[in-house]
């Protein structure tokens, strides 16, 4: 059996990025005007659009667990400082290919860690993701393969290229027999939770309500594992995932992953129909409840977020839309101080 456990030690995720010309924290804003709209006492925003260049939190997952796989390739001691120049560490980089398949963020961050590193990236997308983005993943250095006309089976491409050419594959979600390099992508996730917990330090207030959306899970269970282990204060953790695929909710229902199935979803970030094992098996300890949102519901919060300076998409905004149903259920106290993270921009 597999070690199904996360790994929240952020310290080694700052260690790294500290050497990252494109890494600074991302801001963490208290909208009062939000606030007093929907009746609580503050809204805390985490906005993840800035996020080293990327556009999304996931620039942190997908990068990360590429340079440790680098690392330990290069047979780097964990003990010891990192010098991304040295010449061991750059052959190991140059011997290496990673292979994803992608709807969005994650090929980005993937193919963006690769070229900053020095290995090859190869990134399967299907027939239906617009050219544009294959673009943008041509610009970071990826080459593009499409297959299928639906991501799963571009996943499918990229899982047999990785068996076929010893390929390093780099999925942001885990399975049985596949658990080493989600934990690491999650890991890397673990500087999102970090930043909050360092900026609410410093500002001398804390959430009592936290909203985290989901798809597969993994930013999700980072962040509430982080908030477990690493907060003073511990505020009542909130899952919000698509009316369409709550993979997540039903799974700790039935104590065991199961598939769900639905219509497409417009949090098409979100849009997955099964959760990955390590996230179900954390998120079933850490977290207090799960919340479903119908579409018109995200959309709609990514138009008030939008009034307030935020431009996002209905998978960005969730978490907001996944309070606003709280608040309108009488979930949460009136005087909660809530933190929301906006996970992309458009």
């Amino acid at each position: 059996m597999p070690d199904i456990s996360l790994d929240v030690d952020h310290r080694p995720v700052m260690a790294l990025l500290s050497q990252c010309p494109a890494y600074s924290p991302t801001p963490l804003e208290l909208m009062a005007e939000l606030a007093s709209e929907l009746g609580v006492a503050s809204v805390w925003v985490k906005n993840e659009s800035p996020r080293m260049g990327l556009g999304s939190f996931k620039a942190l997952g997908g990068s990360y667990a590429i340079l440790q796989l680098i690392l330990k390739q290069a047979g780097h001691d964990p003990d010891l400082p990192v010098d991304l120049t040295a010449p061991a560490i750059r052959e190991a980089a140059a011997s290496k290919t990673f292979v994803c398949a992608t709807a969005g963020n994650h090929g980005l961050s993937v193919a963006a860690g690769a070229h900053l590193f020095g290995a090859k990236a190869v990134v399967f997308i299907a027939e239906s993701v617009p050219e544009s983005f294959a673009q943008r993943l041509k610009e970071k250095g990826a080459e593009v393969i499409r297959q299928g006309a639906v991501y799963e089976e571009a996943m499918q491409g990229a899982l047999e290229a990785s068996e076929r050419n010893q390929w390093q594959l780099i999925a942001d979600t885990s399975w049985d027999d596949y658990v080493e390099v989600p934990r690491l992508i999650y890991q890397g996730y673990t500087a999102l939770a970090e930043e909050c917990r360092q900026q609410f330090e410093a500002a001398g207030e804390w959430p009592d309500c936290v909203f985290l959306q989901a798809g597969v899970g993994g930013m999700a269970a980072a962040v509430a594992a982080h908030i477990r282990q690493s907060w003073t204060m511990q505020p009542q953790i909130n899952i919000v995932e698509p009316t369409a695929a709550p993979c997540l909710a039903r799974s700790v229902a039935a104590g065991k992953l199961v598939d769900v199935h639905g219509p497409v979803s417009n949090m098409g970030r979100l849009d997955c129909k099964q959760a990955s094992l390590l996230t179900f098996e954390s998120l079933r300890h850490t977290a207090d409840g799960f919340i479903e949102v119908e579409d018109k519901e995200a959309d709609d919060s990514t138009t008030l977020l939008l009034k307030y300076g935020v431009n996002s998409t209905p998978s960005g905004t969730a978490g907001l839309a996944g309070l606003i149903k709280s608040i309108g259920l009488n979930n949460i106290p009136k005087d909660s101080n809530c933190l929301i993270i906006v996970s992309e921009g458009l």
